[in-house]
């Protein structure tokens, strides 16, 4: 009998904001993306490992971690702005 079981990561856009770039010194649009891990059984996700955050730029591409809090700030922000 065959078992196949592994993990998959997804990534989802969770918004995007606009804010001086910390690497290339730009305003320009920054991503704040969520990464998630999952446990996969014959290809089909069973649970969530783990959740990751962080905000990449568009002109340079340099990635920041996030905190779920602060994710969760940037859409909160994004909301409010328009």
């Amino acid at each position: 009998m065959f078992l196949l079981f592994g993990t998959s990561a997804r990534q989802a856009l969770l918004t995007v904001v606009v804010f001086a770039c910390r690497f290339c010194g730009q305003a320009v649009d920054q991503q704040v993306v969520r990464r998630s891990t999952r446990v996969t059984l014959f290809f089909v996700p069973l649970l969530t490992v783990s959740k990751r955050y962080h905000v990449q730029c568009t002109n340079c591409g340099g990635v920041t971690d996030l905190t779920r809090q602060q994710a969760e700030h940037a859409q909160e922000w994004a909301a409010r702005r328009g």
